[in-house]
């Protein structure tokens, strides 16, 4: 199986003679890249291929079309954007946006964006047409949205089930879509409400040790940490998710849940392992970020584990297998402390 890790376009750093990069080198080398959200985030793998350059002769950043200059006096590449908000995050000043073409810089897509201003954020909402300018700044991996101008309201009684699919923010709610455990029994991810839920997935055959055996070990992991506090062990739960439900039934789950929970069939009371139509994984992996394909037998895809709070809402996203078990384990314990202030 191969795994796509989900990764950024990475400048490598330039020396202070090499920081005026022509703009149209930058937006060529810039074209060349498939651009995809940092955050949380979208989820394919994202290669690009950058060649160093030397020019012999620099011309003045201010005097390109479409080049401002940062505080700093790094280059900063402006484009325009038109596109339909999908969700805002006040937590993290960003937002998603669906937008068609941006001439020079990048195809039509879904991407999340951060604001220049925070205060606009209060402006924005779900549902409504903006006009911006994207502002590429040459030393960071931020594009910020700038000069926003709201084109067209949502519609009123709009809700967010309205939208086109995309990855969930931090604060948003999550679908409340059906599962089926390692008992058969229905489960929905409301359910949980009330506690803090710490969702994965993996499939049952993954033959890659650093893919879905990591992600399950390093659950496990969690589970323990979390069974040493009485209060948070109560307080939280977990749901491992196939993504290979044709497979993986029930009793299937069922016995690869048990080789990380010691053999003890009580533990799935706080862990549990489940599956679902391959319609609702397609939803839930848009929700969670999460990219997968199937050829063969094999199943290709991203590592997405998603914390949920008390209120049902996103709180936190890991994204691949680099995440440390004390740290997701700390932070599904500062949520159900959260909820209890």
């Amino acid at each position: 199986m191969k795994v796509q890790r989900i990764s950024h376009v990475a400048w490598p750093a330039k020396s202070n003679s090499t920081q005026l990069f022509r703009a149209d080198t930058r937006a060529q080398l810039q074209r060349s890249c498939i651009l995809l959200s940092r955050h949380h985030v979208v989820f394919a793998a994202i290669l690009c291929v950058v060649v160093p350059f030397q020019i012999g002769c620099h011309k003045s950043a201010d005097s390109e079309p479409g080049v401002v200059l940062h505080p700093m006096n790094t280059p900063v590449d402006r484009y325009h954007l038109q596109g339909l908000v999908l969700a805002t995050s006040a937590a993290t000043n960003e937002i998603t946006v669906k937008h068609g073409d941006i001439p020079g810089f990048m195809p039509a897509m879904t991407m999340v964006y951060k604001l220049k201003d925070p205060a606009e954020i209060q402006k924005l909402k779900p549902g409504d047409g903006i006009s911006a300018d994207v502002l590429v700044h040459s030393d960071s991996e931020d594009y910020l949205l700038d000069s926003i101008v709201i084109t067209s309201q949502a519609r009123p009684g709009s809700t967010p089930a309205m939208l086109p699919p995309h990855q969930l923010m931090v604060g948003e709610l999550v679908p409340d879509i059906p599962l089926v455990n390692q008992d058969d029994k229905t489960i929905h991810l409301n359910d949980y409400r009330g506690k803090a839920l710490l969702v994965t997935f993996i499939y049952t055959r993954c033959p890659m040790p650093t893919a879905c055996p990591l992600i399950s070990s390093k659950f496990a992991r969690v589970n323990s940490a979390l069974a040493a506090d009485p209060k948070a062990y109560s307080t939280s739960h977990l749901i491992s998710i196939s993504l290979d439900p044709a497979y993986d039934k029930p009793p299937v789950m069922r016995q690869y849940g048990l080789a990380y929970l010691d053999d003890n069939p009580s533990a799935f009371s706080h862990w549990e392992f489940a599956d679902t139509t391959p319609g609702d994984l397609k939803k839930l992996a848009e929700a969670f970020g999460l990219e997968f394909s199937e050829e063969d037998n094999q199943i290709t895809h991203t590592m997405a584990t998603t914390l949920i709070g008390p209120d049902s809402k996103v709180e936190q996203t890991w994204a691949g297998s680099d995440w440390k078990p004390d740290d997701v384990a700390a932070a599904v314990k500062a949520a159900v402390l959260r909820s209890t202030r």
